[in-house]
């Protein structure tokens, strides 16, 4: 089973129920890229009138997260996958539909591959950034995940 945007969007429904009624959804996933996109509502607002900075997350973690999953199930291996980190900076009000994106695929299966010949450990930091529908960048999340090949 190949991992694709609807199966992700139908897996937060049922696993992250709070980021699916939040509108994070995956628009693409690539080889190389995650797309996810999230509009600002009612639901996922805080009291300045934007975007709460949680959903933001959900949706940055989501496009780093895909990536990890997709390369995960390619390698055959079963490989555990954690957040150990993150960081964000917010440079704008995040009104609209923000869109998140993560191009680092080559870097998770670099994290697999060595991970797999070594036997140990290995982390990765990925990066996606919210770009919202002006092309302006509103947000900026690096997560730092540890994979590890299960015995």
């Amino acid at each position: 089973m190949n991992v694709s945007p609807s199966k992700l969007n139908t897996f937060l429904l049922f696993k992250l129920p709070a980021a699916y009624f939040c509108g994070v959804r995956t628009k693409s996933l690539s080889d190389t890229t995650c797309i996810v996109s999230v509009k600002h509502r009612w639901i996922n607002q805080n009291p300045f009138n934007s975007m709460f900075w949680a959903v933001q997350g959900m949706a940055a973690e989501l496009t780093t997260g895909a990536l990890v999953m997709s390369k995960a199930k390619e390698s055959g291996k079963r490989v555990s996958m954690l957040v150990a980190t993150n960081n964000a900076s917010f440079t704008k009000k995040a009104t609209g539909r923000i869109t998140f994106s993560c191009d680092e695929g080559q870097k998770v299966d670099e994290a697999i591959t060595k991970a797999i010949q070594t036997g140990e450990g290995q982390t990765v930091w990925l990066n996606a950034k919210g770009i919202n529908k002006e092309g302006l960048q509103v947000s900026d999340f690096n997560f730092e995940w540890t994979l590890k090949v299960k015995a």
